[in-house]
């Protein structure tokens, strides 16, 4: 799953396909994530607009948000270029709210808010590396993006603004007001490391919030446990993961390379759950409660349960806009097979732009199809607790060796992998 890691000078970005020097969990989803862990985020930002929230009159709370949001967006992106790729987003987001009461079902407009999503998305996010690739035998890319040109949060911001456009096309939620349109799609504490809300759970939580004794008291815990997992785990894996690089891989007594990627398995969940919990408990702080995210995903016993705990709302979304409207289940075994790996090459591709995250998508893809085939030629039959011993081992592992794909280029993990394998 980013914020505030930044490479080391020399090294290259997975954006350019390229080894990176240090292993930073988050660094390739969301490299602002940091921002949590810093002074500024609870004095200037978190505090005041809680208590603001607070003391407002419940018709204005929506617009309190939405300028807290504002506010924290540009105070967190004016660096380069990113300041004027996040203005930029701002003004979509205005623009389109002018038009999210005129929503209607079956509008077009509806249909063009998802296209626009997805082309800023694959704009900001995926430039460089599309360009690159058609450059790619040459010494350098004309087109190359430099600098932080990346908004802020675009992953999980576009993710939620897709839902509302495609879900106002389907007649499934209302249109709300523009102030609480705005509210969700900027509220800060979960635009830059998700959870990835919805509108139709979102808006009664908005107008019913009202912070009490017992919502500050589990914010405020939320937020401490995010801490301690940042800080106390996952930046304790940091001493294994940065050696996840070709130099020290080729260095190594391989007896210690399934030890990094194990550290790196643990970073990036407690790193991730860490930023997840500090969300959920800053909005807590409004009396709004936002979807849990993890639910120890690495305890389960297949790879269909993994997902179904990890990045709970993510599996979701893809689940509903990917999978379904794919035609899900509910077709031939080929093609529900076919559908899972499409689904899961979505997500890889979500994660970061590289062809080492496609890679990792179609390596969960394919253990999800391994595990349904698996099924259809079982059947229904419970299994053993032995086999649910066995089958959770074989998901720990086959994750955790995925992670080789997300960490490190193609070059990379291929040596990491042979060297572990074969020596």
């Amino acid at each position: 799953m980013n914020l505030g890691n930044r490479l080391e000078p020399g090294s290259r970005s997975a954006l350019g396909g390229c080894a990176i020097r240090r292993c930073d969990a988050l660094s390739v989803l969301f490299p602002t994530a940091m921002i949590f862990n810093t002074f500024s985020y609870y004095v200037l930002f978190l505090l005041p607009a809680a208590g603001l929230f607070k003391l407002a009159p419940i018709g204005w709370r929506p617009w309190v948000l939405t300028l807290s949001a504002c506010l924290f967006y540009l105070y967190f992106s004016m660096h380069g270029f990113g300041g004027v790729a996040g203005a930029f987003c701002l003004s979509i987001f205005l623009w389109e709210s002018l038009f999210s009461r005129l929503y209607r079902p079956a509008a077009l407009v509806c249909l063009v808010g998802v296209a626009q999503s997805v082309v800023l998305l694959v704009v900001f996010k995926y430039w460089n590396y599309l360009t690159g690739l058609v450059w790619s035998g040459a010494l350098s890319n004309p087109w190359h993006w430099s600098g932080a040109f990346l908004p802020l949060g675009i992953s999980f911001f576009t993710f939620e603004f897709i839902h509302y456009a495609f879900d106002r096309y389907r007649g499934k939620t209302s249109a709300g007001t523009v102030s609480e349109y705005l509210a969700f799609i900027m509220f800060f504490p979960t635009m830059v490391a998700g959870p990835i809300k919805r509108y139709e759970d979102f808006l009664p939580k908005l107008r019913a919030a009202e912070a009490t004794l017992a919502d500050l008291q589990v914010g405020v815990t939320r937020i401490l446990v995010g801490l301690v997992k940042k800080f106390a785990i996952a930046d304790l894996m940091t001493a294994f993961t940065n050696h996840l690089n070709a130099a020290d891989i080729v260095r190594a007594d391989r007896r210690v390379l399934p030890v990094w990627l194990l550290a790196y398995g643990i970073k990036i969940y407690f790193d991730f759950a860490g930023y997840s919990d500090i969300a959920i408990g800053s909005a807590r702080l409004f009396g709004i409660r936002v979807p849990e995210n993890f639910d120890w995903p690495y305890f389960r016993a297949n790879i269909s349960d993994f997902w179904r705990n990890w990045h709970i709302s993510l599996s979701q979304w893809l689940f509903d806009y990917v999978f379904i409207p794919l035609g899900g289940s509910r077709v031939t075994r080929l093609r529900n097979y076919s559908n899972l790996i499409v689904t899961m090459l979505v997500s890889g591709v979500w994660h970061g732009a590289g062809t080492n995250f496609v890679v990792w998508g179609l390596w969960h893809g394919m253990l999800l199809t391994g595990h349904r085939m698996w099924r259809d030629i079982r059947g229904p039959r419970e299994p053993s607790t032995a086999g649910l011993v066995i089958g959770g081992v074989f998901t720990f592992v086959m994750v955790n060796l995925g992670w080789a794909f997300f960490c490190m280029d193609l070059p990379t993990a291929r040596l990491f992998l042979t060297r572990m394998f074969i020596g």
